[in-house]
């Protein structure tokens, strides 16, 4: 596929503001559709016939490698093996694992068949997996040996203690009735479960005439992945996404990357979540871009995985960003090949960005915004921005199709451009809504399709969108509405504070008063006084934060957000009398 060269750059400035209300709609370019109207199953296979004997799947570190070609046979052969043991269109198969090798494919396997897959945060512990299984109805899931500290086949084996005496594949568990198979993502046999090789060889089982005709009922409408909300805003909701949402979503998220068949794109993210899944392989599958996934990211690990296969793109959070350009080995590593790539997941300090752009030659990185239930991105910046404030400081414009709106939260009256509210979208990205929770799914898409994403921002006259807090985050000093994200770009620029987040501490006297979690840049030796003394006389008095902590790491989900509600509870305990 040729590279997308853009005739009319629709993130250029006009001569006149075209916006007067804060609503906007992205506009493709070069006559690319806006929705395409595909199974994943079908723009896989589309990118087989375009690419087949290119790169499809790489691991650096352990030389595993397969072109196009080989990767659809492994998906059609897993797919045969799991229609084999009797996995029905609509089952969910959970995935308990790392970034493996048979990871993305299990995802194909499923979406070819109509089944639904269902990532399961690897960081999770007994109580949240028996949660995920029992809330999702899953009649199906695949495991590794686990993950740090936890073991996965020892976790379901005292969840599920039938394992250990009925025959596989007539699983019948008290604990979770719609459960029927365990199979273990390796070549390892664990009593009660399938092994992946036995999975593989029943395809023989399964004529590829029915394997096709399963294909042929599998509709873009329907659910392919589920996706459990990372806990950063509390309980977890399975968000349902259709091949609809993900694959339209990973086709413009790639097109504002400018991906084609040439790039190489360095995956180091967790798969489980939207940014490796959807961010990652969708952008990557719909314009036959190679993956290069990691199983776990490492700063060392990225850099020769960059290195050695000439990746063109690396994603990312700012904190992995951030471990990489200060890590002692930086300078030993080439990084001529790349040009552009994802930062996301938070704010990235202008000069951080600027390192990336100068240090790591990517003056073509992007930032994307959105949630898991908006597919997962609604808005993205373009490659061919050349601001660096607005790469940093905006998320960007409206992805073409997608509606994102400016609402005034209590009144749903649509803000006017500039004017705070919270930001909302409808489109081809919205889920589905929320696994047998009605009433939740309610309260995040109202009566005229708006998805509340629960985010405080702005739109300017050019429709580029700027986050300025969440609606849970606004600190309220005395009634002054303040902004934890206006604390926190001012102070990212003072010398010695690697990255900062400001939250409200609970005050008897004026109900909030603002705080400061800093992470110092190694060897630095500023102190609580020192931040005082910096803000003196720049921000306004009651935006001061009234109480300083420094720390060397913050709480992060396993996807790298950070967890603002558990910093929140730590300042309570820090300052109960403020």
């Amino acid at each position: 596929m040729s590279a997308f060269k853009l005739t009319d750059p629709f993130g250029s400035a006009p001569s006149k503001p075209p916006f007067t209300q804060a609503v906007s709609t992205g506009v493709p370019w070069n006559n690319l559709p806006i929705t395409r109207n595909y199974t994943l199953g079908q723009l896989l296979d589309q990118t087989i016939a375009r690419c087949g004997p290119q790169d499809a799947l790489v691991y650096a570190d352990r030389d595993y490698r397969l072109t196009w070609y080989e990767f659809g046979e492994e998906v059609d052969r897993l797919a045969r093996g799991l229609m084999s043991m009797g996995i029905k269109r609509g089952e969910k198969v959970a995935l308990w694992a790392t970034n493996v090798p048979h990871w993305i494919a299990l995802m194909f396997a499923t979406a070819k068949i109509g089944a639904i897959l269902l990532p399961l945060n690897i960081h999770y512990k007994e109580a949240e997996i028996d949660f995920a299984l029992k809330q999702s109805d899953t009649e199906n899931i695949f495991v590794i040996n686990g993950y740090r500290d936890c073991d996965y086949v020892e976790t379901l084996y005292k969840l599920i203690p039938e394992l250990l005496e009925q025959p596989r594949g007539e699983l019948k568990s008290a604990r979770y009735p719609h459960l029927r198979r365990v199979m273990f993502l390796g070549p390892e046999k664990h009593r009660g479960m399938y092994s992946l090789n036995e999975v593989l060889a029943l395809a023989v089982e399964t004529p590829m005439a029915d394997y096709l005709a399963r294909q042929a009922e599998v509709k873009p409408d329907d659910v392919v992945n589920m996706q459990y909300t990372s806990g950063t805003t509390g309980f977890p909701k399975g968000v349902q996404l259709t091949h609809y949402n993900i694959g339209n979503d990973g086709f413009w998220i790639g097109a504002c990357q400018n991906f084609s068949a040439r790039d190489r794109v360095c995956i180091p993210v967790p798969l489980f979540h939207c940014f490796g899944c959807v961010l990652g392989v969708m952008s990557c599958v719909n314009h036959g871009s190679t993956m290069v996934v990691l199983e776990k990211y490492d700063p060392i690990n990225v850099m020769a995985s960059v290195q050695s296969e000439h990746c063109t793109a690396v994603y990312g959070v700012p904190t992995m960003y951030i471990a990489i350009l200060d890590h002692p080995l930086f300078k030993k590593f080439d990084f001529s090949s790349l040009r552009t790539g994802i930062m996301s997941g938070s704010t990235c300090p202008i000069k951080r960005m600027q390192q990336c752009i100068d240090e790591m030659n990517m003056g073509e990185v992007t930032n994307p915004y959105g949630l898991t239930e908006s597919g997962p991105v609604m808005t993205m910046t373009r490659y061919f921005e050349t601001s660096i404030e607005r790469k940093c400081q905006t998320i960007g414009q409206a992805l073409p199709g997608i509606e994102v709106a400016i609402i005034e939260p209590e009144t749903g009256r649509l803000c006017d451009v500039g004017e705070e509210g919270e930001i909302c979208c409808r489109g081809f990205n919205t889920m589905k809504g929320y696994y047998n929770m009605p009433e939740q799914t309610a309260k995040c898409i109202d009566a005229n399709g708006w998805l509340h994403s629960g985010d405080i921002g702005k739109m300017d006259a050019d429709g580029y969108f700027y986050i300025t807090s969440r609606l849970k985050d606004l600190i309220i000093r005395g009634g002054e509405n303040i902004s934890p994200r206006e604390i926190e770009d001012f102070l990212t620029g003072m010398e010695g504070v690697q990255d900062v987040q400001v939250v409200g501490v609970p005050s008897k006297k004026y109900g909030e008063q603002p705080g400061a979690f800093i992470i110092k840049m190694p060897g630095a030796t500023i102190t609580e006084e020192d931040v005082a003394a910096y803000c003196k006389d720049k921000i306004s008095w009651f935006k001061i934060p009234k109480f300083v902590h420094f720390m060397d790491e913050f709480p992060m989900t396993a996807s790298q957000k950070i967890q603002k509600f558990k910093l929140r509870e730590l300042a309570a305990q820090l300052w109960p009398n403020a």
